[in-house]
């Protein structure tokens, strides 16, 4: 009896711990959009010249309420072949994230960081798929450093920051 009360009493300790910091719940993991296209099938499967691959990647947020966001990782991968289109994916993978406790600034590093290093790897095995399915040899997105292209991000932002006040300055 008396173990079942100490351990009563240290999981209610943690339990209002956990309620007075931050949390951080993966809600929901989904895809929201795909695409995928040969334009010149089956032609193209008889290329011979070297693809060239170029990868766009973008992110939106929305507040879902108080605590729920939705982040869409967007990749759209295109290959080409002598400036001929071979293939194009896209896809925007999805999640739902529970952020409550954070302030402003930890907030929007977590949803720039931490969310999309948790979609990245769904998304990268969809597009890998799709390439496969669409009969090309396997492909796999390298891994990405979502801290480094949210510190650039930073900068850009400060940077127009600065250029829109000075241009307001010399007006």
């Amino acid at each position: 009896m008396t173990e079942e009360i100490q351990n009563d009493a240290v999981l209610g300790a943690t339990d209002d711990n956990a309620a007075t910091g931050p949390s951080f719940t993966v809600e929901k993991i989904y895809v929201k959009d795909v695409s995928f296209e040969v334009p010149g099938a089956p032609a193209v499967f008889n290329e011979q010249a070297q693809p060239q691959l170029s990868m766009n990647l973008n992110q939106q947020v929305t507040r879902l309420n108080d605590a729920a966001f939705e982040v869409v990782l967007g990749i759209t991968l295109t290959c080409t072949a002598d400036d001929k289109p071979m293939y194009l994916a896209e896809v925007k993978q999805a999640g739902v994230f529970g952020l409550a406790g954070f302030d402003a600034q930890t907030l929007d590093a977590v949803l720039g960081t931490h969310c999309p290093n948790v979609l990245y790897p769904y998304a990268r095995q969809l597009i890998s798929d799709l390439i496969q399915a669409g009969g090309f040899p396997p492909f796999l997105l390298q891994p990405l450093n979502f801290e480094a292209l949210y510190a650039e991000g930073l900068r850009q932002r400060a940077t127009q920051g600065l250029e829109s006040s000075e241009a307001v300055g010399n007006a």
